[in-house]
C-alpha cells in the first residue's frame, strides 16, 4: 500500500504535537513500547495513514526526517514498518566561521538541511588566526578587530556573533533537537586574539593580523598569569552562553608550543569546562597529556594513527580527515576545497566504519561521528552547499545505521532522490558522476 505525504508534513512538523495528535494523515504518539531509546522510532504507513511512535519528542523528530526522506520523489511513501534507531548519539557537522563568517540567517538556513540527514551536533569554529567570532563582553577588541573589515582568508570574511545572535542561533538549533558546540581553539591558531590584545604575545608587542591558510605559528603563552585570566573570562562567559553539555578548546596544530609549555597550559585550561559545567571536547593531539575524566577526544588527522587517543581510555569522535573533511576536494576537478588529506569522493564518504578505524579502540568509545567543514576557500553559503552536499548524507548515514544495515548501491539511489528537491529549494549540490541523478 501506499500513502500521499500531505505538504504541511513534509514542511516541518518542527513543532511536534502531543501523543495522539494528527497532522497532515500522521499520527504521532510518544510511546516507548517499542524500547528503541531516546531517538528511535517506530514508522508504520498503511493506506489508511502514517502511525509513528517514539519514546520522546527527539525521536519523533527523527521519525518525521525519515518520511521527508521517503518522500523526496513525488511524496508517495510505501507501505510497511520501520523500526529505527541510530548507532552513535553524536552525529556532528562543524561549520568554520573564523576562516570566513557566516550569518545567523546562513546558519540556520544550513542546519535545516543538515537535519534531514538526522545530525544532532552543530560544532561552530569561532575564533582561529585569521578572525574572532563571537562577541567577549570586557575584551571588545576580540571582535571590533579580530571581527572586523579585512577578516578571514584573504581578508574575504568579516563579521561575528553578538551575545544575542549567539543565543539565537542555539535557540533555533534546541528546537530541531541539535546541540550546538562551541569552539574556542587555544593554545595555537590564535593570531586574531594576539592582534586585538598585544599584551597576550611574549614580549607584549604588537603583532600584524594574518588572513594566509598556514597553521601552526601562533601560540598563547603557558608561563604568563595574563593568559589564564584571558583564558578563563572566554570561557565562562561561552559557558554560560551555551545550553548544550560541551565546550571544544581545539588543542590542534599548536606546532609553536613546546611540548612542556602544551602541558602545562593544557594542566590549566582543560579542568575549565568542567568548572562552568561543561564537558570539554578537543582534536586528538589532547591526547597526549592527561586528561580530566570526562574528555572527549576529537580524531582527525589520518596519517595519524593516534595511540594516544586508544590508550587515553576517553570517549572519542571520529573526524578523520581522509573520510569525512567536507572541505576536500571530490576529485582534482573540483573548484574549491583542499587536498591535503587526499581526494574524498562521496563512496569514501560513506564506505568505512567507525569501529574500526583505529586499531584497538573499542566500539563503546566512540561517541559518534562529525563532518568538519573548514572555510579557507569558502566565500558564500552556496560554496557551503556544494561541498557538503552529497558528501554530507553519506557521512550521517555512516552516524545513524549499523554498518550491517548499509549499503552503497541503496545510498546512491535514496540521494540519487534528493537532487530535484535540492534543485527546487535552489541548493548548489555537487551533481557526484558517482551517482545515477535524474534526468533534468
Amino acid at each position: 500500500m501506499t500513502f500521499t505525504l500531505s505538504p504541511d508534513t513534509t514542511i516541518w512538523l518542527a513543532a511536534l504535537p502531543g501523543a495522539g495528535d494528527e497532522n497532515g494523515g500522521v499520527r504521532l504518539e510518544l510511546d516507548d513500547a517499542a524500547g528503541l531509546g531516546a531517538e528511535g522510532y517506530r514508522l508504520a504507513i498503511t493506506g489508511d495513514g502514517v502511525t509513528l511512535r517514539a519514546a520522546t519528542r527527539a525521536g519523533l523528530f527523527w521519525g518525521v526526517q525519515t518520511l521527508r526522506q521517503l518522500a523526496a520523489g513525488d511524496g508517495v511513501l510505501p507501505g510497511g514498518v520501520i523500526e529505527d534507531r541510530p548507532r552513535y548519539a553524536y552525529r556532528g557537522a562543524m561549520l568554520d566561521l573564523a576562516r570566513h563568517f557566516f550569518t545567523v540567517d546562513e546558519i540556520k538556513a544550513h542546519l535545516d538541511l543538515l537535519i534531514q540527514f538526522k545530525i544532532n551536533h552543530l560544532h561552530l569554529h569561532l575564533t582561529d588566526d585569521q578572525g574572532w567570532r563571537l562577541e567577549i563582553p570586557g575584551w571588545p577588541r576580540l571582535t571590533e578587530i579580530g571581527g572586523g573589515p579585512g577578516t578571514g582568508c584573504d581578508g574575504a570574511g568579516p563579521g561575528f556573533l553578538t551575545l544575542a545572535e549567539y543565543a539565537e542561533v542555539t535557540a533555533y538549533a534546541a528546537e530541531r533537537f541539535v546541540t550546538v558546540i562551541p569552539e574556542i581553539d587555544m593554545p595555537g591558531h590564535v593570531n586574531a586574539a594576539l592582534v586585538a590584545y598585544p599584551e597576550l604575545t611574549a614580549d607584549g608587542q604588537p603583532i600584524a593580523p594574518r588572513t594566509d591558510a598556514e597553521v601552526g605559528y601562533s601560540s598563547l603563552v603557558a608561563g604568563k598569569e595574563e593568559t589564564y585570566a584571558f583564558v578563563e573570562a572566554v570561557l565562562k562567559t561561552v559557558a554560560d552562553a551555551t545550553p548544550g553539555p560541551y565546550l571544544h578548546i581545539g588543542g590542534d596544530e599548536c606546532l609553536s608550543t613546546s611540548p612542556e609549555d602544551y602541558r602545562a597550559f593544557l594542566a590549566r585550561v582543560l579542568p575549565l569546562p568542567a568548572k562552568y559545567g561543561k564537558r570539554a571536547i578537543g582534536w586528538h593531539e589532547i591526547a597526549g597529556v592527561e586528561l580530566p575524566a570526562d574528555t572527549v577526544v576529537q580524531y582527525w588527522r589520518p596519517e595519524a594513527e593516534a595511540p594516544s587517543v586508544v590508550a587515553s581510555g576517553r570517549q572519542v569522535i571520529m573526524s578523520p580527515a581522509d573520510r569525512v573533511y567536507l572541505d576536500m576536494k571530490y576529485d582534482e576537478t573540483t573548484p574549491i576545497g583542499l587536498d591535503w588529506a587526499g581526494l574524498v569522493p562521496v563512496a569514501r564518504s560513506y564506505d568505512w566504519d567507525p569501529a574500526h578505524r583505529l586499531a584497538g579502540l573499542p566500539e563503546e568509545s566512540v561517541l559518534g561521528v562529525a563532518a568538519p567543514l573548514w572555510s579557507e576557500t569558502l566565500r558564500s553559503p552556496a560554496d557551503v552547499q556544494y561541498l557538503t552536499f552529497p558528501r554530507l548524507p553519506a557521512v550521517a548515514e555512516v552516524a545513524w545505521t549499523p554498518q550491517s544495515g548499509r549499503d552503497w548501491a541503496s545510498f546512491r539511489d535514496r540521494v540519487a532522490a534528493f537532487g530535484p528537491r535540492w534543485e527546487a529549494a535552489g541548493v548548489n549540490y555537487f551533481r557526484s558522476p558517482e551517482i545515477d541523478w535524474p534526468s533534468a
